[in-house]
């Protein structure tokens, strides 16, 4: 049974994301470049505040970037206020000549490094973040209604750069349906930043204007708004698969002192969930003479790569490739496209070897000038190109035996000669690089092993050692370090991977109930190969605690690994990342783990894994016999367009229909608990509602909680949301009572937006 200490302990992980520090020390850097990336400052939480250190690669030294008790001295002799030295009143500094500047206690303050004299300072407010500086910080752009405006930093002058946008038709937005409206008002920001790219020499910004006068409108019911005012309706445009209008991109380029609008010559870019600006399918030559942009059609089987030329609009084709099935330019759908413009030739990512690989053309021709990398394995991200040396530099999944996902920075010559990898350790290696420097950041961890975080040279030489994690207190919270496991999918042939996690106290002699904590991609993979779960696996942590065996794998038809991998999913978004798979991986598991009771297995998914959770207990009730399913998208027939057609194709409603938890609702044996938020404009409640509606009908075990106020991720109400889940689990599967235990609110600030939303 779970106990007070257990769900104490639960708790604590859950709140990983909104509390850095707090459990593990010194597992995240995140560089603030200055000097133009020469040197940089971070910040490390210790639980309590943040210490801050500067770096100098060339030098090869890191030390703290003041002395904090000597700070802390000053600051509170200067402001009359007490100062803890380990808990600094501020979350960022600025590094001047021989200071530090600052913001604390409501004023700004400036002291000096050789005395460590505090005096207040002329206040310097931090960037609005809703608008977009240049480059050189001397203007920065912003959304004012429908259209785009320009502000001076220096004098404070504003004026419009578009004068016709209007409802539907606006300038910088992204599409409505991706535009987490309920959030944005939780956190008090009107909208987000606008999607806008500046050009090098901080002249021009390429921006589009976003066509949705013609989408469908969906609507939701906020029964209690925030001023406790009457119900109130809310209208969003959000498409369906088949519909046929969905959010379209005109590209233009704005000057930003002559006010001139340069609109693309060429057809509006579909844009059914992403921004091509922010998502980064779309974006200016370095040298500021072109900007080059990707284009798909409605069926996803081309991928053609244009230049828009800023001064004409004029817009040609660089390349395409069509295929016979979907063509994209990464598996995860959220990362950067793997393509890079060099001066006279484009380095492509094409898997059309059933791998992806980096291609070389020409860019004036378009023709093909060869292939660079090859092999059983995948690019994932291109890091740096010298084009000097005529080298690429990249990263690469596929290169380590014992876990295939795991990510290797590699070289290798643009002709294809020379491969090598540049970090060799067998580790997962997540990195950071600033422009034009001759250094890297890497990160290098597994899901049981604590990130070491280094300087690296492009040749793998340490150029300095920044943090060795501390997971002391993550591990007196009881947890202990998940097991990477591979096994044999459902046909019995390919393996797959996923992690375990044993119950906190864990016993082998008992036997535990196991959780399948599930989300099914196929935009992203559910296993993270590094030591930081990530915002998918949020849940397993707390679950183990709980005293559950806790399950996450990755299917086929996830991204990371063959083409044929990720392409078990085109057309199949009902097999939900193949849950046979899920079911062949626990009867082997069990097989050698005694302490695994598969007489008591149940589901937990939120969102995509929401859906996953339901269809496990339909597709496979005599396995699952409990599930919770949070958000859960149940019904492709009225969800996101953008997602649904990506995989199970622009015209096939049989597909659609396949993927629908409504229409088999009446196939559930087992105790199922949906929760979904009131105001959900992701996933909006009616995909909730409508699977209800038909279990209530079937007179099926089937809880429901509906949460006012809530959006997608339930981020204000998280700890309260996640308890009621815990419950549910506990009494069905453990068959005991949950103790009496109220969790503390989580309170919405930059860190846990951060965490959660990076």
């Amino acid at each position: 049974m779970s106990t007070t200490e257990d769900y104490q302990a639960a708790e604590r992980l859950l709140r990983r994301p909104a509390r850095p520090g707090e459990l593990v020390i010194g597992d995240k850097v995140r560089p603030q470049w200055i000097e133009g990336g020469a040197r940089f400052w971070y910040a490390v939480s210790n639980g309590v505040g943040r210490r801050f250190v500067l770096a100098d690669p060339a030098a090869g030294s890191r030390e703290p970037a003041f002395d904090h008790p000597r700070l802390a001295a000053a600051l509170a002799t200067a402001s009359g206020h007490q100062v803890d030295p380990e808990a600094l009143p501020f979350l960022a500094i600025e590094l001047t000549d021989g200071a530090v500047e600052f913001a604390a206690f409501g004023e700004y303050w400036r002291c000096r490094l050789d005395d460590y004299a505090c005096e207040r300072a002329e206040f310097t407010p931090p960037g609005n973040p809703l608008e977009v500086p240049s480059p050189d910080k001397k203007v920065a752009v912003s959304r004012k209604g429908h259209d785009l405006w320009a502000h001076s930093l220096s004098d404070g002058r504003e004026w419009a750069l578009t004068t016709d946008g209007e409802s539907g038709y606006a300038y910088g937005s992204g599409p409505d349906c991706t535009s987490n409206g309920t959030l944005l008002r939780k956190i008090g920001l009107p909208h987000l930043p606008p999607a806008v790219a500046w050009s090098p020499d901080s002249t021009k910004v390429l921006a589009h204007r976003t066509d949705e006068r013609d989408v469908r409108r969906t609507h939701l019911v906020e029964a209690r708004p925030a001023d406790g005012g009457a119900p109130r309706l809310h209208t969003q445009r959000y498409a369906y698969p088949g519909d046929e209008n969905m959010p379209l991109a005109e590209l233009v380029v704005l000057d930003v002192a002559e006010g001139a609008v340069v609109r693309a010559q060429a057809e509006p870019l579909l844009m059914p969930m992403m921004s091509p600006i922010t998502s980064k399918w779309a974006w200016w030559a370095p040298d500021g003479s072109a900007v080059y942009y990707l284009g798909r059609p409605r069926d996803l089987r081309t991928l053609t790569l244009h230049r828009l030329d800023p001064a004409t609009g004029e817009v040609t084709t660089v390349l395409s490739e069509t295929g016979p099935s979907r063509v994209e330019p990464n598996q995860s759908m959220y990362e950067p496209p793997i393509v890079r413009v060099l001066a006279d030739e484009v380095l492509w990512y094409s898997q059309r070897d059933g791998w992806g690989h980096l291609y070389r053309y020409d860019l004036r021709t378009g023709a093909l000038l060869g292939q660079v990398t090859s092999g059983p394995w995948a690019v994932r991200q291109i890091l740096r190109v010298d084009e000097a040396e005529r080298v690429a530099y990249f990263i690469a999944s596929g290169l380590v035996e014992e876990d295939p996902y795991r990510r290797t920075v590699c070289r290798v010559g643009l002709d294809g000669t020379g491969f090598a990898k540049v970090t060799d350790d067998g580790l997962d290696h997540v990195v950071t690089v600033p422009d034009g420097q001759e250094y890297f950041i890497d990160s290098a961890s597994t899901v049981d092993t604590p990130p070491v975080t280094r300087v690296r040279d492009w040749a793998g030489r340490v150029l300095v050692e920044l943090e060795r994690a501390d997971i002391g207190k993550l591990t007196a919270t009881g947890w202990t370090a998940p097991e990477r496991f591979r096994v044999k999918a459902a046909d019995g042939v390919t393996d797959v991977y996923g992690v375990l996690y044993r119950p906190r106290g864990f016993d082998p002699a008992r036997r535990y109930p196991v959780v399948d904590n599930v989300y099914p991609g196929p935009q992203v993979a559910r296993v993270a190969p590094c030591f930081d779960p990530g915002g998918m696996g949020l849940d397993a942590e707390p679950l183990a605690a709980l005293g559950f065996v806790v399950v996450a794998l990755d299917g086929r038809g996830t991204p990371g690994r063959s083409k044929s991998f990720h392409d078990a999913s085109q057309g199949r978004l009902a097999d939900a990342g193949c849950l046979a798979d899920h079911v062949a991986a626990l009867r082997q598991l069990a097989r050698t783990r005694p302490w695994m009771d598969l007489d008591r297995v149940g589901t937990f998914g939120h969102s995509g894994g929401g859906f996953a959770a339901a269809r496990a207990m339909l597709d496979f009730p005599e396995v699952y016999k409990v599930g919770v399913a949070l958000s859960g998208s149940h019904d492709a027939r009225c969800f996101n367009l953008g997602f649904v057609e990506t995989y199970d194709g622009a015209d096939d409603p049989a597909a659609w229909a396949r993927t629908s938890n409504v229409d088999i609702a009446d196939r559930l044996a087992g105790k199922l608990l949906l929760v979904h938020g009131e105001m959900d404009d992701q996933v909006h409640p009616d995909q909730t509602l409508r699977l209800a509606d038909r279990l209530f009908a079937a007179d099926k075990d089937v809880e429901l909680l509906v949460v006012p106020g809530a959006e997608h991720t339930f981020i204000d109400c998280l700890a309260s949301v996640r308890k009621r889940c815990w419950d549910f689990l506990v009494r069905e599967l453990m068959g005991t009572q949950p103790p009496a235990y109220r969790p503390a609110p989580i309170a919405i600030g930059p860190e846990l937006l951060g965490e959660l939303f990076a």
